[in-house]
Protein backbone atom coordinates (compact mmCIF):
# COMPACT_ATOMS: atom_id res chain seq x y z
CA UNK A 1 0.00 0.00 0.00
CA UNK A 2 1.31 3.27 -1.13
CA UNK A 3 1.59 6.15 2.05
CA UNK A 4 -1.06 8.02 0.51
CA UNK A 5 -3.40 5.49 0.99
CA UNK A 6 -1.96 4.58 4.28
CA UNK A 7 -2.62 8.44 5.18
CA UNK A 8 -6.17 8.53 3.74
CA UNK A 9 -6.94 4.93 5.84
CA UNK A 10 -5.54 6.56 8.82
CA UNK A 11 -7.34 9.62 8.29
CA UNK A 12 -10.41 8.18 7.84
CA UNK A 13 -9.67 5.76 11.14
CA UNK A 14 -9.24 8.92 13.28
CA UNK A 15 -12.42 10.66 11.72
CA UNK A 16 -14.37 7.66 12.42
CA UNK A 17 -13.15 7.47 16.51
CA UNK A 18 -13.97 11.02 16.45
CA UNK A 19 -17.12 11.32 15.20
CA UNK A 20 -18.04 7.85 17.59
CA UNK A 21 -16.42 9.71 20.49
CA UNK A 22 -18.67 12.95 20.07
CA UNK A 23 -21.81 11.27 19.69
CA UNK A 24 -21.18 9.21 23.00
CA UNK A 25 -20.15 12.46 25.16
CA UNK A 26 -22.55 14.80 23.13
CA UNK A 27 -20.84 17.78 24.42
CA UNK A 28 -18.56 20.07 22.55
CA UNK A 29 -14.74 19.62 22.74
CA UNK A 30 -11.82 21.63 21.26
CA UNK A 31 -9.01 20.19 19.03
CA UNK A 32 -6.92 19.82 22.01
CA UNK A 33 -9.05 18.24 24.55
CA UNK A 34 -9.84 15.50 22.02
CA UNK A 35 -6.13 15.16 21.63
CA UNK A 36 -5.80 14.65 25.29
CA UNK A 37 -8.65 12.15 25.91
CA UNK A 38 -8.27 9.97 23.16
CA UNK A 39 -4.00 9.36 22.94
CA UNK A 40 -3.74 7.36 25.29
CA UNK A 41 -6.82 4.64 24.41
CA UNK A 42 -6.29 5.27 20.42
CA UNK A 43 -2.42 6.58 19.65
CA UNK A 44 -3.90 9.73 17.92
CA UNK A 45 -1.61 12.28 17.03
CA UNK A 46 -2.69 16.11 17.28
CA UNK A 47 -2.33 16.92 13.72
CA UNK A 48 -4.20 13.63 12.55
CA UNK A 49 -7.53 14.72 15.58
CA UNK A 50 -7.18 18.57 13.92
CA UNK A 51 -7.61 17.27 10.07
CA UNK A 52 -9.92 14.86 11.18
CA UNK A 53 -12.18 17.30 12.87
CA UNK A 54 -11.74 19.69 10.60
CA UNK A 55 -12.67 17.17 7.64
CA UNK A 56 -15.36 16.03 9.57
CA UNK A 57 -16.99 20.12 9.82
CA UNK A 58 -16.64 20.34 6.41
CA UNK A 59 -18.75 17.43 5.70
CA UNK A 60 -21.28 18.42 7.40
CA UNK A 61 -20.99 15.31 9.90
CA UNK A 62 -20.51 17.55 13.09
CA UNK A 63 -20.48 20.90 13.72
CA UNK A 64 -17.90 23.62 14.35
CA UNK A 65 -18.19 27.39 16.33
CA UNK A 66 -14.85 29.50 16.67
CA UNK A 67 -14.27 31.81 19.98
CA UNK A 68 -11.60 34.16 19.07
CA UNK A 69 -9.21 31.53 18.45
CA UNK A 70 -9.93 28.54 19.14
CA UNK A 71 -12.63 26.18 17.85
CA UNK A 72 -14.89 23.76 19.13
CA UNK A 73 -16.76 20.79 17.72
CA UNK A 74 -19.83 18.83 18.74
CA UNK A 75 -21.78 16.29 17.35
CA UNK A 76 -24.54 17.63 15.04
CA UNK A 77 -28.02 17.46 16.56
CA UNK A 78 -30.52 17.98 13.25
CA UNK A 79 -30.62 15.79 10.54
CA UNK A 80 -28.49 16.50 7.61
CA UNK A 81 -29.22 19.16 4.96
CA UNK A 82 -27.50 19.48 1.55
CA UNK A 83 -25.06 21.86 1.70
CA UNK A 84 -23.56 23.92 -1.20
CA UNK A 85 -21.02 23.59 -3.10
CA UNK A 86 -21.68 19.40 -2.80
CA UNK A 87 -19.37 17.95 -0.16
CA UNK A 88 -16.34 15.56 -2.43
CA UNK A 89 -17.00 12.01 -3.48
CA UNK A 90 -16.38 10.02 -0.25
CA UNK A 91 -13.35 7.15 -0.29
CA UNK A 92 -13.37 3.99 0.83
CA UNK A 93 -12.82 4.57 4.47
CA UNK A 94 -15.26 7.42 4.36
CA UNK A 95 -17.26 4.95 3.71
CA UNK A 96 -16.61 2.49 6.24
CA UNK A 97 -16.90 5.37 9.09
CA UNK A 98 -20.96 5.71 10.04
CA UNK A 99 -23.39 7.26 7.12
CA UNK A 100 -24.64 10.92 7.37
CA UNK A 101 -27.91 8.93 8.67
CA UNK A 102 -26.92 8.12 12.20
CA UNK A 103 -27.14 11.60 13.14
CA UNK A 104 -28.84 12.45 16.96
CA UNK A 105 -31.99 12.89 16.47
CA UNK A 106 -33.03 16.81 17.20
CA UNK A 107 -34.05 17.78 20.57
CA UNK A 108 -37.56 18.97 21.27
CA UNK A 109 -38.78 22.23 23.05
CA UNK A 110 -38.97 20.96 26.21
CA UNK A 111 -35.59 19.35 26.19
CA UNK A 112 -33.87 22.38 25.42
CA UNK A 113 -36.05 23.88 28.09
CA UNK A 114 -34.92 21.45 30.56
CA UNK A 115 -31.38 21.83 29.13
CA UNK A 116 -31.31 25.64 29.61
CA UNK A 117 -32.14 25.21 32.79
CA UNK A 118 -29.70 22.37 34.38
CA UNK A 119 -27.56 24.82 32.29
CA UNK A 120 -28.65 27.54 34.72
CA UNK A 121 -28.48 25.55 37.88
CA UNK A 122 -24.69 24.48 37.17
CA UNK A 123 -23.80 27.93 36.38
CA UNK A 124 -25.10 28.67 39.82
CA UNK A 125 -23.57 25.74 41.40
CA UNK A 126 -20.29 27.14 40.17
CA UNK A 127 -20.61 30.89 41.06
CA UNK A 128 -21.33 29.28 44.31
CA UNK A 129 -18.30 26.82 44.59
CA UNK A 130 -16.14 30.04 43.23
CA UNK A 131 -17.05 32.24 45.72
CA UNK A 132 -16.37 29.85 48.24
CA UNK A 133 -12.92 29.36 46.91
CA UNK A 134 -11.91 32.69 47.04
CA UNK A 135 -13.31 32.89 50.81
CA UNK A 136 -10.87 30.00 51.75
CA UNK A 137 -7.98 31.29 49.50
CA UNK A 138 -8.24 34.55 51.85
CA UNK A 139 -8.35 32.28 54.82
CA UNK A 140 -5.33 30.64 53.97
CA UNK A 141 -3.93 33.80 53.32
CA UNK A 142 -4.60 34.67 56.78
CA UNK A 143 -3.14 31.82 58.01
CA UNK A 144 -0.26 31.33 56.36
CA UNK A 145 1.09 35.23 57.16
CA UNK A 146 -0.18 34.41 60.88
CA UNK A 147 2.43 33.03 63.69
CA UNK A 148 2.73 29.23 63.92
CA UNK A 149 2.06 27.83 67.56
CA UNK A 150 5.80 26.98 68.10
CA UNK A 151 6.82 30.38 67.15
CA UNK A 152 3.75 32.29 69.69
CA UNK A 153 5.09 29.53 72.13
CA UNK A 154 8.84 30.95 71.61
CA UNK A 155 7.43 35.00 71.75
CA UNK A 156 5.61 34.24 75.01
CA UNK A 157 8.45 32.98 76.51
CA UNK A 158 10.73 36.04 75.51
CA UNK A 159 7.74 38.58 76.63
CA UNK A 160 8.09 36.91 79.90
CA UNK A 161 11.88 37.42 80.27
CA UNK A 162 11.52 40.85 79.66
CA UNK A 163 8.27 41.32 82.22
CA UNK A 164 10.82 39.35 84.82
CA UNK A 165 13.45 41.56 83.53
CA UNK A 166 11.79 44.76 84.01
CA UNK A 167 9.69 43.44 87.06
CA UNK A 168 13.37 43.25 89.22
CA UNK A 169 14.37 46.75 87.35
CA UNK A 170 11.26 48.17 89.03
CA UNK A 171 11.94 46.07 92.61
CA UNK A 172 16.09 47.91 92.44
CA UNK A 173 14.40 51.19 91.93
CA UNK A 174 11.68 51.27 94.70
CA UNK A 175 14.57 49.55 96.92
CA UNK A 176 17.16 52.14 96.40
CA UNK A 177 18.01 54.75 99.02
CA UNK A 178 19.32 57.48 97.60
CA UNK A 179 15.87 58.82 96.22
CA UNK A 180 15.93 62.49 95.25
CA UNK A 181 13.49 64.49 97.19
CA UNK A 182 10.68 67.06 96.27
CA UNK A 183 12.81 69.78 97.60
CA UNK A 184 16.30 68.50 96.43
CA UNK A 185 14.64 68.33 92.67
CA UNK A 186 13.01 71.73 93.09
CA UNK A 187 16.60 73.14 94.05
CA UNK A 188 18.23 71.87 91.15
CA UNK A 189 15.60 72.78 88.81
CA UNK A 190 15.76 76.40 90.35
CA UNK A 191 19.71 76.47 89.64
CA UNK A 192 19.04 75.08 86.23
CA UNK A 193 16.93 77.95 85.28
CA UNK A 194 19.18 80.51 86.82
CA UNK A 195 22.23 79.11 84.96
CA UNK A 196 20.47 79.18 81.72
CA UNK A 197 18.87 82.82 82.17
CA UNK A 198 22.69 83.77 82.85
CA UNK A 199 23.56 82.23 79.72
CA UNK A 200 21.32 83.79 77.43
CA UNK A 201 22.41 87.11 79.19
CA UNK A 202 25.82 86.66 78.29
CA UNK A 203 25.59 85.17 74.70
CA UNK A 204 23.60 88.10 73.97
CA UNK A 205 25.60 90.46 75.28
CA UNK A 206 28.66 89.22 73.65
CA UNK A 207 26.57 88.79 70.31
CA UNK A 208 25.94 92.64 70.28
CA UNK A 209 29.91 93.18 70.98
CA UNK A 210 30.73 91.32 68.33
CA UNK A 211 28.43 92.53 66.12
CA UNK A 212 29.47 96.10 66.68
CA UNK A 213 32.88 95.35 66.03
CA UNK A 214 32.18 93.78 62.40
CA UNK A 215 30.38 96.90 61.91
CA UNK A 216 33.97 98.37 60.96
CA UNK A 217 36.14 95.37 60.19
CA UNK A 218 37.59 94.94 56.89
CA UNK A 219 37.04 90.91 56.61
CA UNK A 220 34.26 88.51 57.15
CA UNK A 221 32.66 87.46 60.12
CA UNK A 222 34.11 84.04 60.05
CA UNK A 223 37.93 85.76 59.45
CA UNK A 224 37.34 87.34 62.55
CA UNK A 225 36.16 84.76 64.49
CA UNK A 226 39.19 82.99 63.67
CA UNK A 227 41.76 85.77 64.18
CA UNK A 228 40.78 86.14 67.84
CA UNK A 229 40.03 82.67 68.53
CA UNK A 230 36.30 82.53 69.54
CA UNK A 231 34.62 79.60 69.49
CA UNK A 232 30.57 79.57 69.58
CA UNK A 233 28.11 77.37 70.71
CA UNK A 234 27.30 76.22 67.21
CA UNK A 235 31.10 75.30 66.34
CA UNK A 236 30.63 72.75 69.22
CA UNK A 237 26.89 71.54 68.30
CA UNK A 238 25.67 72.81 72.09
CA UNK A 239 22.10 73.69 72.19
CA UNK A 240 20.82 76.17 74.93
CA UNK A 241 17.99 74.31 76.70
CA UNK A 242 14.36 75.54 76.61
CA UNK A 243 13.26 77.47 79.26
CA UNK A 244 12.18 76.33 82.40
Amino acid sequence: MSKGREGSAAGGGAAAILLRYLREQNRPYSAQDAFGNLQREHGLGKAAVVKALEQLAQQGRVREKAYGKQKIYFADQVSPRPRAPPPPAPTAADAASASPQEQLPAASESELRGLDGDIAALSTKVQALQQSCRQMEAELKDLNSSMTTPEMAREIEELRKDCASYAEKLERIKSAANHVTPEEKEKVCSEQKLYCKEWRRRKRMATELLEAILEGYPKSKKQFFEEVGIETDEDHKVTLPEAV
